[in-house]
């Protein structure tokens, strides 16, 4: 599947269901060599999703591009190429730029735990290599990451965000770091809290139960086995 004639590639693609964490890269920063250092030797077909990304036509004698049965291919390709130049460009001013007013719109969603209150939350990858690990979504708040909540999310490559995105954006942007949380669920039992050991105290108490009971089954087993070495070595009656 490819853009139309009328809609640039890079737009076409941001709008694809399940891309909506995406911003759309400038032209201008793709057409920049500097910016694309070593991707080169990262994605296949390299020229080919250059020319996709960009609106190019393919060149008469590049067979590849011409060949339409392999055009599902250079998709594929040109949609890694770009992930990772998002990956880049999302720490450029100008990136930080487009998705700060996603984060401010509530455009990646809102952390799931409850006494964070709907913080907005930020994309971000466990891992720069693609493939190893799908797109997060990180909580200033709470300082934790979960699973998006929608599915189309949960199949979009971590590394197209990178591992930094989060912590850069709130180094730009200090003024939208949430305050610390400060509120915490507190474990109660008929209204009185639970200490911090008890856990550890009711566990160890199980244990030593289960020792026990481990232990007074061990002897009666003993016991029996006597009892029966004894019966068998007992004279039998002569028989009349």
């Amino acid at each position: 599947m490819s853009s139309t004639s009328e809609e640039p590639w890079i737009s076409w693609f941001c709008t694809l269901r399940g891309n909506e964490f995406f911003c759309e890269v400038d032209e201008e920063y793709i057409q920049d060599k500097f910016n694309l250092t070593g991707l080169c030797d990262q994605v296949p077909h390299y020229r080919q999703a250059i020319d996709i990304i960009l609106d190019m036509e393919p060149a008469p004698d590049d067979d590849l591009a011409n060949d339409p049965t392999q055009s599902d291919m250079l998709e594929q390709a040109a949609e890694m190429l770009f992930g990772l130049i998002h990956a880049r460009y999302i720490l450029t001013n100008r990136g930080i730029g487009q998705m700060a007013e996603k984060y401010q719109n509530g455009e990646f969603s809102y952390c799931h735990r409850y006494y964070c209150d709907k913080q907005p939350v930020l994309p971000v990858g466990l891992s720069d290599i693609p493939g190893e690990c799908m797109v997060k979504l990180y909580c200033p708040k709470c300082l934790d990451i979960y699973n998006p909540r929608s599915q189309r999310h949960q199949h979009v490559d971590g590394a197209y965000f990178g591992t930094s995105f989060p912590h850069m954006f709130f180094m730009v942007h200090p003024e939208l770091r949430p305050p610390k949380l400060l509120a915490k669920y507190t474990p109660r039992l008929y209204g009185f809290k639970i200490h911090s050991i008890a856990y550890q105290l009711q566990y160890q108490a199980g244990e030593r139960a289960r020792l026990a009971h481990l232990q007074q089954q061990q002897q009666q087993h003993h016991q029996k086995a006597q009892q029966a070495q004894a019966a068998a070595v007992l004279p039998t009656p002569l028989l009349k």
